[in-house]
């Protein structure tokens, strides 16, 4: 399990949008990275008492993938940390915390969201959990919805998920657009996410838009021109939905590589609903995850393991549809990087929780707690291609989460149980 490469980060953070709510920008917004020389307070604190640390660096603890120290302390000062250990080789610093001899691992980093929507869709959901046919339109009932929304109602939807969120130990996600799918709607998703996080992924290839059914081609040559235009300042990535009844191999191959002709990174969602061309075509370009990764052939694989793209399961999605289970045990002892996300969404993954999405992926993707661990951190981390989130150890951001057990496994060992008891984003205990 090697994360891929890391590229730079942006020099600057996107301007906030000024409806959202402060205490939530304050504490979730993924702002450019900074040095802790210019952090706003340079204060250290020890926390102590660790019973058992996941840092995902395997030269430190037990050697293994996540690094474990057991009777550890982490040691901050201003947004990074700048120690990790045995608490009794402990620096000296200006506060300590005393952990109460719970576990602390790196904030959850949630790779792949759909946060930027108005509405929901029980009764859709209730009529397939309920065996019965529902036609209301799936995407298309959120775009209307999404549409009719003001910017404030988006900005009060986005902050109410990341509070979610965040209680549940997520101090870094990507939210994508894709539920305008006009020039305007795209463009104010992205701004609404950018007020909130620098991982911002433009969709406009979510499904071909109900005025342009009759016309893909025609929707193709908006994504890739005057949408992308107006889109990209307020990006880092773009996706496509490569599926069929969305949009195939060749019109994928033409969005990405557009996108990256404007400086967007690619990220694809792939394979999910049946076997097709997206997993390799993520390959062939370099994407930073192909997301999914439900129906692979044994080619697939092959191509994940040689390249440098990550596998990002998304567990919540097959299990609010009833939908196969990928089988991330073969994804691993082929050696693929594989990472763990929500897909929140309101159609198919109505959850903001990487801990169920963890049970899950232990219960029923043949992943063990340590792997699911692993791929919830530091695999997302490798998704967006950073190397300073998603792992405590010095120089990373100091981005924690507090549980209320005494070892990283309870997380699948008790699901549903609400565990987490505190986290810390860039330094500042947030929760």
């Amino acid at each position: 399990m090697t994360p891929g490469r890391a590229p730079g980060r942006p020099d600057s953070a996107p301007e906030p949008d000024p409806t959202a709510d402060q205490a939530t920008k304050d504490a979730m917004s993924n702002a450019t990275t900074v040095s802790p020389a210019h952090s706003a307070s340079t204060a250290s604190t020890l926390i102590t008492n660790i019973a058992s640390l996941v840092t995902n660096d395997s030269s430190l603890g037990d050697r293994s993938p996540l690094g474990l120290v057991h009777d550890a302390a982490v040691a901050i000062e201003g947004d990074r940390v700048v120690w990790t250990g045995d608490q009794s080789k402990a620096p000296a610093t200006d506060n300590r915390v005393d952990a109460g001899g719970r576990a602390v691992i790196p904030g959850f980093v949630d790779s792949h969201s759909h946060l930027v929507f108005a509405g929901d869709r029980t009764q859709e959901f209730n009529a397939r959990m309920s065996g019965r046919p529902y036609s209301a339109g799936g995407i298309r009932t959120t775009v209307a919805a999404t549409r009719a929304a003001s910017d404030a109602e988006l900005a009060a939807n986005v902050t109410r998920y990341l509070r979610e969120a965040l209680h549940q130990g997520t101090t870094t996600f990507e939210t994508k657009s894709g539920y305008g799918l006009t020039v305007e709607d795209e463009a104010r998703a992205l701004r609404v996410a950018a007020a909130h996080t620098d991982e911002v992924t433009y969709l406009g290839a979510h499904i071909v838009a109900p005025e342009f059914a009759e016309d893909p081609a025609g929707y193709v040559a908006l994504v890739t021109g005057e949408m992308l235009d107006a889109c990209a300042p307020y990006a880092r990535w773009i996706d496509v939905f490569c599926e069929k009844g969305a949009f195939d191999g060749d019109q994928a191959r033409a969005i990405l590589s557009a996108g990256k002709a404007k400086g967007l990174h690619p990220r694809i969602h792939a394979n999910q609903l049946s076997y097709g061309p997206g997993v390799q075509l993520a390959v062939e370009l370099d994407a930073a995850s192909a997301d999914h990764c439900t129906h692979l052939t044994d080619a697939d694989v092959d191509a994940l393991a040689s390249g440098d793209t990550v596998a990002t399961l998304l567990p919540g999605a097959e299990f609010s549809t009833r939908a196969e289970w990928p089988d991330a045990r073969r994804l691993l002892d082929a050696g693929v990087t594989v990472a763990l996300s929500t897909d929140c969404n309101p159609g198919s993954s109505f959850t903001s929780s990487v801990p169920f999405c963890v049970a899950l992926a232990v219960r029923d993707m043949g992943m063990t707690p340590d792997e699911a661990l692993w791929s919830a951190t530091a695999g997302g981390a490798a998704a967006l291609r950073r190397t300073d989130i998603g792992r405590v150890t010095p120089g990373a951001y100091a981005d924690l989460t507090l549980l209320d057990a005494p070892s990283h496994v309870h997380l699948a060992y008790r699901p549903g149980v609400p565990l987490v008891t505190g986290v810390w984003r860039r330094g500042e205990r947030v929760l």
